[in-house]
């Protein structure tokens, strides 16, 4: 694998239902938000419904103790259309502060622009069960980089009213944990701030968290984006690996690896931003660091020491499949 280096560190109602209004924003010319659509009491389908623009799905619930056994989705492009076919939302637990979690949700999926939506729930229906349509508003038309090309979060459009003022920070980086959001491969290069936006508005208005979870994400093509607000050159304390959040960074890879190959441009990039992430604590990619578990939750009790590899997977630290069985393959060649 090709590694170039940074520079070192110095979720039935009527058919019809309403749709809440879109909160207040920082840019008034990007104007997005999150719509919700709830199921009435005992409903465990929705049928196809029109709805205002949107291109993030997910689905969430009061409990997060009481997840369904699936759900499955189809939306309308708004483009040709036509409607999907059948597609299922994975159930998402485990990216996560180590803190009190709020709702239960699924991972969001990206759909590109869309203007309908069905939804049907398998097993268990959980209370207050919703579907969150996310419409990530338009991108700027200037993507600020950072001297190491990193795109900053001004760059992709955060709306920074939305997050929590204050920001945190926790003790130098030691492990870096690579995640997939399983939000699917169908997107362009040119999508991916509006992608991470609506991850951005998911994570913050759906599960209730100060931020978005990653410290940085990674597109297909290899461009790095800035995360969590508080600075890339500082360690700033994200909600990506429940139990191993301190003294560690998350690093996403925008798609799913289940089974899809990592594009080249987007593995250099991981292993190229862990290693410069890493540098700061001088702790060598090829590695290992003992973390503290904070919580029973991971796959470790709250108040044991484990020995990660400097680049880890998430699920090293979480009964999970993430980052994917062929991006977690990828691992070995990430650390050099």
């Amino acid at each position: 694998m090709r590694l170039s280096r940074y520079a070192a560190p110095g979720a039935a109602l009527a058919v019809c239902a309403a749709l809440a209004a879109p909160p207040a924003t920082a840019h008034p010319a990007l104007a997005s938000g999150v719509r919700t659509l709830p199921l009435a009491a005992e409903a465990r389908e929705l049928t196809p419904s029109d709805t205002t623009p949107f291109a993030l799905i997910g689905v969430s619930w009061d409990d997060p103790a009481q997840a369904p056994a699936g759900v499955e989705v189809r939306t309308r492009s708004t483009a040709t259309g036509h409607w999907s076919a059948w597609r299922p939302l994975q159930l998402d637990s485990e990216d996560r502060p180590d803190g009190p979690r709020g709702r239960g949700s699924t991972a969001p999926l990206w759909v590109g622009p869309s203007d309908g939506v069905a939804l049907r729930v398998l097993g268990p229906r959980p209370a207050g069960l919703r579907a969150e349509l996310v419409d990530p508003g338009r991108s700027p038309s200037h993507r600020s980089t950072t001297e190491q090309g990193i795109v900053t979060r001004a760059g992709w459009g955060a709306d920074e009213s939305l997050r929590e003022p204050e920001l945190g920070y926790t003790g130098p980086v030691r492990v870096v944990f690579i995640h997939h959001t399983d939000t699917g491969n169908d997107y362009a290069c040119s999508d991916a701030p509006a992608l991470i936006r609506a991850i951005y508005q998911y994570h913050v208005k759906t599960n209730g968290w100060r931020d978005i979870g990653y410290n940085f994400l990674v597109d297909r093509c290899g461009t790095v984006y800035e995360g969590r607000a508080g600075g890339i050159d500082k360690p700033v304390l994200g909600a990506h690996t429940l139990g191993f959040n301190t003294d560690s960074a998350g690093i996403a890879a925008l798609g799913t690896y289940v089974s899809a190959p990592v594009p080249q441009p987007q593995a250099d990039a991981l292993a190229r931003t862990a290693a410069w992430k890493l540098a700061f604590a001088h702790q060598p990619p090829s590695g290992t660091a003992t973390l503290t578990s904070a919580s029973d939750g991971s796959r470790y009790k709250k108040g044991t020491a484990v020995s990660f590899n400097a680049i880890s997977g998430h699920r090293d630290a979480f009964n999970t499949e993430c980052p994917g069985d062929v991006l977690y393959a990828a691992l070995p060649a990430l650390r050099g």
